[in-house]
């Protein structure tokens, strides 16, 4: 079993390795042309923009809707929260959808992206749907723990089951999870996304939970949850209906801080733990072998019969990409503090040896500004998990929400755009170059909204949303400039995006 073990492991670094190397074949130039536009990217690409239902809608206790989890953590921990905030009005797209939907029509938007809340239920535009994006039923989690319990797999396959009756006529794409490894690492081991779940040595805040364990067993049932969400929409629904379903999977791309074969090894086990932890359940049937090995038994197990549910149970990968890090080799743990975080023994950092940063940093402390990594993160996808098909479900980046700026002084963004730009070159040189089977790119987000533990102080939205004002939305010049590439117009020309006088109702 060991020598399997390092055997799988060294394979998966020569293809980490080969990933990489592809990127110093002659390729596409570095150097984006000023008349980039979607033009450039294959007949059928589909280019949308992403949000969920916790950040934008509002109306959290009108209209029959029930308490999430995110509702009880704010409003009972509202330190926890950057600003104090809670997603209660959200930007108020409950009341203002059709207006914003139009805005979308007019930006020359092929899709929207967006959640359904699971404690809610509730033209021209493709939707791609997230079943769940992060916002439990608090009725779940008070009577057996939400996720930390396998009752959950049944009540999230009888919640899908209802969406797929009652919405597969309209919606020809569905993604079952957002990010779980959000919820394993953000909600479970440090502990900052609710239920706000940690050891106490992680996090003073955290009353209850156990960073060691937990992480782990709700991976395995959101995972478990997956499987039976898609085996029911293939066998009742997909022949009928003629849909799609996936998953959406965040993850960092990792660079070797050295050409050390030591810190090759930690890139790719950071992969492992990050990534692999979702994506070779569903693409092999089992967690990575690095992780079975460093994580033992606390580890959970699938059984015969939920390994081949698992096998496979995507039609197409959701990708979110935003930033890199570097991966350095660590086998120093402290065994009387356990965690999921540190189970890798591999350090994250966002600078090199010689303390330069991988990027520049966004307002997030967390993002680091590196394209190159999601064109990497591709290719490893490709080589690693049989070439699925791929739509980038996420990818943005934000600023401070100053509130001393007017909002005429809040729509200036380049930062937005460059970033835009060289990511999309990027996802187009993995295309061109490389043959990865990307079908389509979201921009996140479409407007300003609720941003989780860092409440309203983080702007990601194409749209400035004036808080103080009536959530009156203006565009910035990112959207501006999306609007024109979507279009295929020259640059200076005027957009639909800036002449448009939308009521709202």
């Amino acid at each position: 079993m060991a020598m399997a073990t390092e055997h799988s492991h060294m394979l998966g670094i020569l293809v980490l390795l080969i990933s990489l190397l592809a990127l110093t074949k002659p390729s596409m130039a570095d150097d984006i042309p000023m008349n980039f536009s979607r033009s450039y990217f294959p007949d059928g690409f589909v280019f949308g923009v992403s949000t969920s239902a916790y950040q934008i809608e509002g109306e959290a206790n009108e209209r029959g809707r029930g308490p999430s989890v995110w509702d009880v953590f704010t409003h009972e921990s509202p330190e926890r929260i950057m600003d104090g905030s809670n997603g209660d009005a959200g930007v108020d797209f409950y009341n203002t959808f059709k207006a914003d939907i139009k805005r979308m029509k007019l930006n020359g938007i092929d899709a929207y992206r967006f959640s359904i809340s699971w404690s809610r239920i509730i033209p021209s535009l493709e939707p791609f749907v997230t079943i769940f994006h992060w916002d439990t039923p608090q009725a779940l989690e008070d009577k057996y723990g939400g996720f930390l319990s396998s009752d959950i797999v049944d009540d999230f396959h009888d919640y899908a089951d209802f969406l797929f009756e009652k919405f597969g006529d309209r919606v020809k794409y569905w993604m079952t999870l957002n990010e779980p490894w959000a919820v394993t690492g953000l909600a479970y081991d440090e502990g900052i996304h609710a239920p706000g779940r940690c050891s106490f040595w992680v996090n003073r805040q955290c009353s209850a939970g156990n960073s060691a364990t937990e992480p782990y067993i709700v991976a395995h049932h959101l995972l478990l949850s997956h499987a039976a969400a898609v085996q029911t929409f293939r066998e009742k629904y997909q022949k009928i209906q003629k849909g799609k379903i996936g998953i959406t999977l965040f993850t960092f791309w990792y660079e070797p801080i050295s050409n050390k074969t030591v810190d090759k090894e930690a890139a790719k086990t950071a992969l492992d733990f990050m990534f692999g932890l979702f994506m070779d359940p569903i693409t092999y049937g089992q967690y990575p072998r690095r992780v079975q090995t460093l994580v033992g038994d606390r580890l959970p197990t699938f059984t015969d019969v939920e390994s081949q549910l698992l096998r496979g149970s995507y039609d197409f990968v959701g990708l979110q990409y935003y930033t890199s890090y570097y991966a350095k080799a660590n086998a120093t743990i402290d065994p009387n503090h356990i965690r999921y975080k540190t189970d890798s023994q591999v350090t994250q950092t966002a600078y090199d040896d010689d303390g330069q940063p991988i990027g520049p940093q966004a307002y997030s402390p967390w993002l680091y500004i590196y394209p190159k990594g999601i064109r990497h993160i591709l290719n490893y996808t490709k080589d690693t998990y049989n070439n699925p098909v791929i739509y980038i479900t996420e990818n943005g980046v934000d600023e401070y929400n100053n509130k001393s700026k007017t909002w005429e002084q809040g729509t200036n963004d380049q930062h937005r755009i460059d970033y835009l730009k060289a990511h999309m070159w990027n996802v187009l040189g993995s295309i061109k170059d490389y043959n990865v089977n990307v079908k389509g790119y979201f921009a996140l987000s479409f407007l300003d909204k609720f941003e989780w533990n860092m409440g309203y102080s983080s702007r990601f939205g194409l749209h400035y949303v004036d808080y103080k004002n009536n959530m009156t939305r203006h565009p910035k010049n990112s959207a501006t400039w999306f609007c024109l590439f979507l279009k295929n117009w020259p640059m200076g020309s005027r957009c639909p995006v800036n002449s448009y006088n939308i009521a709202y109702n």
